[in-house]
């Protein structure tokens, strides 16, 4: 009840233009799966952003401070980082505390993410009290939040977790969308349909466009029968799927998450970040899989892309690898959602900025994106601490050893596979 009543106060304070009457921080009810005795806390900052703090028993001193990926498009909502502290109640689990921000706006801007969630540190030192080490822990694209906030906030962590990371950058990690857009309307036609109003791709959608979640599903379905069984499908329908996955290079599962990504985000993108600007160009991708390459190739729309909205968005999304303390990932081999290869582009852009020898990466041979098992983040919390505090820098089998140890307490899998090495993202988007 506490939360509605905080949501109703930011959503009138907005409609009114009035400024946000910050709600400090005061007890409140755990959300399920946490240890017993869990101190829980939440609130409402000065700036609009809920967030949620979680302290342990026994804390170990430790804070992880988390920046939650998406992002999510509309209102903050504090049920969002309620739902992430129950997600990464692991760390809770392992002794160490737990805050994270629902950030004051939704949308992609990284560094006012950034910001959020810097000024919820300061929150929880003077809430709870200033921990002995502070941990940086970004998700999927809270892990591009938090690389940029580990550049612009030095002093600030102690280290730096990333998981599932979108870690190329705006300028890099959503290129692959765009080719989704044109290579979907080459062949289905219907995203815009031909009744309505034309408009560049890259747009995402025009403003003021009524499109829904369940119509554009709908229209997927009618031209690929994605949600149908595959002996369901007509031909036509099995062509289209089979070439829009090979051509984009996605998995099924995540063609209509991909979509609407390259549909509201993109919008939010050109409209709210970038004052109309265009940040997407395909000009001269050869898009190549499908049973006609050519006749593809030459109907496919192209646009080219802004020198100074590409400038403006890479300025607030891509990392620039200046990052003074240690950096651990981890990322799925078979992420449906960022794709792996997103960490050699990490890894190229720190070793542009000379501090490749601040990174570890690891890698699991595991199928998903939100969330990997248990186990897998406490041997990586073990790691990077070992890391900061002792100077002991970890080797990829290192981590997994640790893994193994710890998986009677926490549960769940170490499937860590030290050797793997992501190509480069060339080889995964078409080059352009």
């Amino acid at each position: 009840m506490r939360l509605a009543r905080h949501t109703l106060i930011l959503m009138a304070a907005l409609l009114c233009g009035a400024a946000v009457q910050a709600q400090p921080p005061a007890p409140a009810t755990c959300p399920d799966g946490l240890p017993e005795a869990t101190r829980c806390l939440s609130g409402l900052d000065e700036a609009g952003a809920f967030y949620w703090i979680a302290v342990p028993p026994a804390w170990n001193g430790v804070l992880v401070l988390h920046a939650h990926g998406g992002p999510e498009l509309g209102a903050p909502r504090a049920e969002r980082t309620a739902q992430d502290l129950k997600r990464w109640a692991v760390m809770v689990k392992a002794g160490y505390a737990w805050a994270g921000s629902t950030y004051r706006q939704g949308g992609v801007e990284v560094r006012a993410a950034g910001e959020d969630t810097e000024r919820l540190r300061g929150i929880f030192n003077t809430a709870v009290g200033k921990p002995r080490l502070t941990i940086l822990h970004g998700q999927s694209w809270g892990a591009s939040v938090a690389a940029k906030a580990a550049e612009a906030y030095p002093n600030s962590y102690d280290g730096v977790l990333l998981t599932s990371g979108v870690l190329g950058g705006g300028t890099q990690s959503y290129d692959f969308r765009l080719d989704l857009r044109v290579v979907y309307q080459a062949l289905c036609a219907n995203h815009p349909l031909p009744s309505e109003p034309a408009y560049p791709l890259w747009q995402g959608l025009p403003p003021g466009s009524a499109l829904t979640h369940a119509e554009l599903a709908r229209r997927v379905d009618d031209c690929t029968g994605l949600r149908l069984k595959p002996e369901q499908r007509s031909a036509a329908q099995q062509h289209a799927l089979e070439t829009i996955l090979k051509v984009v290079r996605i998995p099924e599962r995540s063609l209509i998450g991909h979509l609407n990504w390259a549909t509201w985000h993109f919008q939010d993108i050109a409209f709210k970040r970038l004052d109309g600007g265009n940040a997407f160009g395909n000009i001269g991708a050869n898009y190549v899989g499908s049973a006609d390459d050519a006749a593809l190739n030459a109907k496919v729309l192209r646009y080219r892309a802004d020198p100074a909205a590409v400038a403006r968005f890479a300025g607030d999304t891509d990392p620039t690898g200046r990052i003074k303390v240690p950096v651990l990932t981890t990322h799925a081999i078979d992420d449906p959602v960022a794709f792996v290869e997103l960490d050699s582009t990490f890894l190229q852009t720190m070793q542009r900025a000379g501090t490749a020898g601040h990174l570890v990466q690891t890698f699991t041979d595991e199928h998903e994106h939100s969330y990997l098992s248990d186990a897998e983040y406490p041997a990586l919390m073990e790691a990077l601490l070992a890391w900061v505090t002792k100077g002991e820098k970890p080797t990829p089998q290192q981590v997994a050893d640790r893994c193994g140890a710890l998986l009677p307490r926490f549960g769940g899998a170490c499937r860590f596979v030290p050797a793997y090495r992501p190509a480069p993202l060339a080889e995964r988007v078409t080059p352009r």
